[in-house]
């Protein structure tokens, strides 16, 4: 449970902000063991839908946790204290809600808590993977490496991003108007042909009355259908901002052929990536997986790597526990850990599958447009031969009554 508080430190400052706990008494334990004075510790309720699109709106995007992490990496590297340095940042920010996130952060900093401890009570704002990363920087004490990894990796994470939205734009748009001409047809114009037609006798196809029907009962119930329509999407955002939502869309990148060709690598060079990173810094194995589970982005994946990390702590070697996984590791991840494990630079060969699957995810990325415009084509040009078939036909037939 999640619980919001207003305390004052020894000093008499005011501090607010939230701590995860099992119930209240448990959550003022927690602050007065930070010495910290309590005023008020109330539940957090529940985020409704509004409180979701404020949220949005107010979100801290990639580019500032970007240049967080390259600050705190360079204020570190210059050997200041970390409190200093969250001070000097905490002042340099400028988006809103990851200053205020610094300042908590800060705050709890010299109130006693570790760094991730301070970034996890900041979960609206830091990601899971950042808490983890600092989680493990703390153990080995690389947290100028691990600052500038992040920087790095949130930086690749937005180019690809950027990549694929891109990609995504020109098919979106032009779907986007194919549904928005076809409603006007079938609301506006078709009621209007379906009386000229009943009225010569024109005798019409199966389709012809099936879209005549569609666009009566939308002409009078128009308003109805986008109020219907708007509300589905709203309850469709909203499920898929929940776990279980979550989980299914996860699901779908990697069930539905041309999402998994490009959501794969991109899972894959991230697993890379973060192992390669923390076996570096001296990090086990199954210590590891569990921090990388929370940085691959994929609910699904999550699962897997616990299972993994499982069995490496029952003394199985990792290039075994992932070849038992086919249908999320392809084989060639598991024999190029397997050369690292006999060679003795698993790191290295880790570091060589986040290169080859960095290069296939940015790859794929520069073709989806080409694998979803023959598709897109197909299905429109289906559809729009259909609209006018079903016009076309009854006015040749009417022309021929006539003459």
């Amino acid at each position: 449970m999640k619980f919001k508080y207003q305390a004052k430190t020894k000093d008499g400052e005011m501090q607010v902000g939230f701590v995860e706990a099992a119930d209240r008494d448990t959550a003022v334990a927690i602050l007065t063991s930070h010495e910290l004075f309590v005023l008020s510790v109330a539940e957090e309720a529940p985020p409704t839908f509004l409180d979701r699109v404020s949220g949005f709106l107010a979100r801290t995007r990639r580019k500032d946790l970007i240049i967080f992490a390259r600050q705190l990496a360079t204020l570190l590297e210059a050997r200041l204290p970390l409190s200093d340095a969250l001070k000097i940042l905490n002042e340099q920010t400028a988006n809103k809600t990851l200053k205020e996130a610094v300042y908590q952060v800060s705050q709890d900093v010299n109130a006693g808590l570790s760094f991730s401890q301070a970034m996890g009570r900041q979960a609206s704002v830091f990601p899971d993977y950042y808490v983890e990363m600092v989680r493990a920087a703390e153990v080995t004490g690389n947290m100028n490496e691990v600052a500038t990894f992040l920087a790095d990796y949130t930086e690749k994470e937005g180019d690809l991003a950027s990549k694929v939205s891109s990609a995504l734009i020109y098919p979106a748009i032009v779907l986007a108007l194919f549904v928005v001409v076809a409603f006007i047809l079938l609301t506006f114009v078709y009621p209007s042909l379906g009386g000229v037609f009943a009225q010569n006798g024109v005798s019409l196809p199966w389709y012809t009355q099936i879209l005549l029907s569609t666009g009566n009962f939308l002409a009078q119930w128009w308003i109805a259908v986008v109020v219907v329509a708007a509300a589905l999407i709203v309850l469709l955002v909203n499920y898929l901002s929940t776990s279980e939502g979550k989980a299914v869309l996860d699901e779908a990148k990697l069930r539905l052929p041309i999402a998994k060709k490009v959501d794969l690598p991109v899972v894959l060079a991230r697993f890379g990536n973060s192992m390669a990173l923390l076996v570096h810094g001296g990090i086990p194995i199954a210590q590891a997986l569990e921090i990388v589970s929370h940085m691959v982005g994929n609910t699904l994946y999550q699962d897997v790597v616990h299972d993994v990390a499982d069995d490496v702590r029952q003394g199985m070697l990792l290039s075994q526990s992932i070849a038992k996984h086919p249908d999320y590791f392809p084989p060639l991840v598991s024999q190029m850990v397997a050369v690292g494990e006999t060679t003795g630079k698993v790191e290295d060969m880790l570091n060589r599958l986040a290169g080859i699957y960095t290069r296939e995810a940015d790859q794929m990325a520069g073709n989806l447009v080409e694998l979803i415009q023959p598709i897109l084509m197909i299905g429109m040009g289906l559809m729009v031969g259909l609209l006018f078939a079903s016009v076309l036909i009854p006015i040749y037939n009417l022309t021929v009554n006539i003459h």
